[in-house]
């Protein structure tokens, strides 16, 4: 009786860690997706001038503007993080992904 127990059981969490794997176990909430494209949408225009770029495998923030304007950064960190931040709300330049798309200051003018 016992062997038949933990081999349900056993069944039962395999198919529980299915589940949360494949679907999740927290509910979708559209209406914050829709707050959030609202919110975006409303934002008003930066009047930085922006390229944007791919993230490629070793890049950082200063690597993509560099290679971008082909001279050394013409301003500080501290300005390039804040200009990439306003030109990507909620994105941290500390952890751009590789693969995904951003909008980068273009201080090649």
């Amino acid at each position: 009786m016992k062997r038949i127990f933990f081999f349900l059981f056993g069944l039962l969490t395999i198919y529980v860690i299915y589940i949360d794997l494949t679907a999740g176990t927290l509910p979708k909430n559209e209406t914050q997706k829709q707050e959030q494209t609202v919110a975006t949408m409303a934002a008003p225009e930066n009047t930085i001038d922006a390229f944007e770029a791919e993230v490629e495998p070793g890049e950082t923030l200063i690597s993509i503007v560099e290679n971008h304007i082909k001279k050394p950064l013409p301003v500080s960190i501290e300005e390039l993080v804040e200009d990439f931040r306003s030109l990507n709300p909620g994105q941290a330049p500390e952890k751009i992904q590789i693969g995904s798309t951003y909008q980068f200051p273009d201080y090649s003018k």
